[in-house]
């Protein structure tokens, strides 16, 4: 189509995968990434509906189903270890079809090599400026694109210097994910545990690997440095310490890990995801919230809707008109995620737990759960491409 540079901020999946589309079209694309490589942290993420067809016509969805974790189940435990119930993980969490869940930098690996060869990737690098064409660096010398696509993330580089500060609209929670040795054996399997406003949770894909650990605590909004990873791991010590099962042994491993991840659960919410000649993608632009599962669904989605409209007349336009029923969907449902993820008091936690033991043995437990997770279900095909 065109000799059109673009520059690409973010090289996750929502960057490679629109990298993908653009160099089909004929644009000279780069992608720039603070990291100094390709992230190999991180947790499972879900592709469903949309995001699996987008997977599809990339040629990639079965190189994705390879790399499915292949989670079998889901356990649920009490304060002493015990188990409460267990429930096949496909079935719990909604999965469908083609739908899949796979390791983070399983996906985003996937969208680079995919693209490697055709995209120059700039690592160890970071926008500081934009100003019309001219886009200046930390490392590298300034350099001039037609367009700058901004694809990094909650806290997002790009979408600060194109549109000044933009307040997250704070969900009433914080989570941390990090690894710790897996002394519980597990294998494909996930174990939950509940507190009165708080979550434990931990899986591994086979005994011999770490496990990853995930702790959520309902909260309001904190004033905290997101560097100062010392304060946030303080932070969890006061929330979970004492709580039972294997909480505090998960502590100790935290205080010991180097692959940590904190934040809150936040979305991004935008009247307009363009600027001139930037534009914003995946949750740099339409964060749902790590509870709606849906991010990289959005971000597959978004990266093939803007891929094929960008630097048409009136693309940009045309790619928000697409993307905004599709968005506020899963933003609602992410919404409804980030209250039910954590418990309110002990009567909730018990009515949980009494659905949890009595679902294993209803006779229609597909349709029980088939009717609870509609709103995802719709959420996750909201959208023709």
């Amino acid at each position: 189509m065109t000799n059109s540079r673009v520059l690409i901020s973010g090289a996750g999946v929502a960057g490679p995968a629109l990298a993908y589309w653009l160099v089909r079209r004929g644009f000279d694309v780069t992608v720039v990434e603070r990291a100094p490589e390709l992230r190999t942290a991180g947790y499972k993420v879900d592709v469903r509906g949309a995001g699996t067809e987008v997977l599809r016509k990339m040629g990639l969805l079965k190189a994705a189903q390879a790399a499915d974790t292949g989670m079998r189940r889901i356990t649920y435990v009490k304060k002493n270890g015990r188990p409460l119930a267990a429930l096949p993980a496909d079935l719990l969490m909604g999965r469908r079809g083609d739908d899949l869940e796979i390791m983070r930098w399983d996906l985003s690996r996937l969208m680079h090599d995919a693209t490697r060869d055709d995209v120059d990737y700039v690592f160890g690098d970071t926008i500081t400026s934009i100003n019309d064409r001219d886009v200046t660096f930390e490392q590298r010398k300034p350099q001039e694109f037609d367009y700058v696509v901004g694809a990094d993330g909650l806290h997002s580089v790009t979408r600060r210097l194109s549109m000044g500060e933009v307040p997250l609209r704070h969900l009433g929670a914080y989570i941390s994910i990090f690894t710790v040795p897996n002394t519980l054996g597990i294998e494909r399997e996930e174990f939950m545990y509940f507190r009165p406003e708080r979550l434990a949770f931990a899986y591994a894909m086979e005994p011999a690997q770490p496990a990853r650990v995930g702790l959520t605590f309902a909260s309001p909004e904190l004033d905290f440095d997101r560097r100062d990873v010392a304060a946030q791991k303080a932070m969890l010590h006061e929330a979970f310490a004492g709580t039972g099962w294997r909480v505090d042994e998960f502590l100790a491993g935290m205080d010991r890990t180097d692959d940590f991840y904190f934040d809150s659960l936040s979305q991004v919410e935008l009247p307009a995801w363009s600027k001139g000649r930037v534009a914003l993608l995946g949750d740099a632009a339409y964060c749902p919230a790590p509870a709606s599962g849906q991010g990289s669904s959005l971000a597959l989605v978004g990266a093939y809707v803007l891929g094929r409209h960008l630097g048409e007349p009136g693309g940009l336009a045309e790619y928000e008109r697409r993307m905004r029923p599709y968005v506020e969907k899963n933003m609602a449902f992410g919404r409804k995620m980030a209250k039910d993820m954590v418990p309110g008091g002990r009567l909730s936690i018990a009515v949980r737990s009494y659905g949890m033991r009595t679902l294993k043995y209803h006779p229609r437990k597909e349709q029980v759960i088939d009717r609870i997770l509609a709103p995802m279900l719709d959420a996750a095909n909201a959208i023709e491409l």
